[in-house]
């Protein structure tokens, strides 16, 4: 019997998507004038206020926390009254204060390479043979459906992408221009959710058994008319859009059986911020791997790349990632765990689900858990001890962490993307496939 599995995602307007951008795009305020700040900054938003807390230590940086909040709410696109959350008219409360120093003095050492974990826990990463970027299909889709209504509703308004956030960016799913005015209901708030259905055998996609679309908008008509119109739009105008932009054999998952809601309330002309209150944190699984694999708990947007919430997940991301690339495993799932104040990893974990391929081993699948756990699992995690440096100041380094490259992660995921090189900054650089070469050598591949 097949199987099925389902991924949400939520497009950049979403109000808890807002709050992990604002957090975001004050990150990048404090990193931009002093690659040193210790930042961790919570954002709470509701119809018509934006709050902003946290603790910030930094000897160089002054940031106008309003007029930050504000630009990213305008780039986002909540520009109208209407709305009930505009970046022009909304309140901004700062209670920011300096970060404790019980932290700091296991985060800031006498040398660099001294540098403590920010805190202790444990950070996952995931890859799997699903799709060209080794992530989730039932993510992926969801995703790129997003980002395409997102296309639209700034194609129809007549504006460009964002500059300084990109969204979408260079890897956003493209399609030809839309005259202006086409889909101009569009507001930003919008969910998505995929259900794919996998072969028992292969665990391979066979179709795609069920699309959800819930996408904010004017009210333009009664109600039963703007249901209808947008229900037509979105079959006649996204989801070709969305189909196109994908390899052949993922088109092919696509067929006539499909179910399909679209508002299923009938309805969504209050959203965003004015119909829920948003925090920064809380759409933790849209950000990794939309259910697949595991998750520590820790959120990412906010910290700076001393909390190892953040950069070690990156970490292990990267490594699941090129043990998949380097034809180690169909499917990979890292953990690294750390102690706050000291700077080695306390331990590093590796399931593939059954499906390694290391060189005279054969491994037949199995679903995964730790009492299963494989011979050739454990070879490849004390292998990754040998080949890579996971103490927190490496990590940085390795992907460029103390740049202003937070705000692009903070909507579609921080996984999947396509890594690029902006204003001489490395953006997504744990994208990379860079250690696929090391680890083909290492296990003689």
């Amino acid at each position: 019997m097949n199987y099925l599995f389902t991924s949400e995602s939520v497009s950049e307007g979403h109000p808890d998507k807002v709050a992990d951008q604002i957090s975001d795009s004050i990150l990048d305020e404090f990193l931009r004038q002093d690659p040193d700040s210790k930042v961790a900054v919570e954002t709470f938003c509701t119809s018509g206020l934006v709050v902003v807390g946290g603790e910030v230590r930094s000897e160089h940086a002054y940031v106008d926390i309003p007029q930050t909040v504000r630009d990213t709410i305008s780039r986002i696109g909540y520009t109208k009254a209407e709305y009930g959350f505009d970046a022009s008219s909304c309140g901004v409360i700062s209670t920011i204060h300096e970060q404790s120093s019980d932290i700091n003095r296991g985060v800031v050492r006498a040398t660099e390479d001294e540098q403590g974990a920010g805190d202790q826990g444990m950070m996952f990463g995931f890859a799997c043979t699903d799709t060209p970027q080794y992530m989730p299909l039932t993510l992926t889709l969801s995703h790129s459906l997003l980002k395409i209504l997102s296309e639209i509703r700034r194609e129809s308004a007549g504006q460009a992408a964002p500059g300084r956030q990109p969204l979408p960016e260079s890897d956003a799913t493209g399609g030809n221009s839309l005259p202006a005015g086409t889909m101009s209901y569009l507001r930003p708030d919008a969910k998505c959710q995929f259900t794919v259905e996998f072969s028992s055998e292969t665990h391979k996609p066979v179709r795609v058994h069920t699309i959800v679309l819930s996408t904010q908008h004017d009210e333009f008509d009664s109600d039963e008319a703007m249901h209808a119109r947008i229900e037509k739009d979105v079959r006649e105008i996204v989801l070709p859009r969305l189909i196109a932009s994908l390899p052949e054999d993922l088109q092919a998952l696509f067929d006539d059986r499909f179910i399909l809601h679209v508002n299923p309330t009938g309805k969504f002309v209050i959203g965003g911020p004015a119909g829920d209150t948003g925090l920064t944190g809380r759409k933790i699984i849209v950000d990794t791997y939309g259910g697949r694999g595991a998750h520590g708990g820790g959120a990412f947007s906010g910290k700076d790349p001393s909390k190892v919430d953040r950069s070690a997940a990156y970490a292990a991301r990267w490594l699941a990632k090129n043990i998949v690339a380097a034809g180690l495993a169909d499917e990979c799932l890292v953990q690294l765990s750390y102690a706050i104040g000291i700077a080695e990893p306390v331990s590093i974990f590796v399931d593939t689900y059954g499906t390694a391929h290391l060189p005279g081993k054969s491994c037949s699948r199995y679903p995964g858990s730790i009492r299963a756990l494989s011979e050739e699992d454990i070879t490849i995690s004390r292998k990754i001890a040998e080949l890579f440096d996971l103490r927190p100041a490496a990590i940085v380094r390795r992907f460029g962490l103390k740049n202003p490259i937070y705000a692009p992660t903070a909507a579609y995921g921080h996984f999947g993307r396509e890594p690029y090189v902006k204003d001489g900054m490395q953006f997504f650089g744990w994208e990379k496939l860079d250690a696929v070469p090391t680890l083909k050598q290492a296990f003689g591949i």
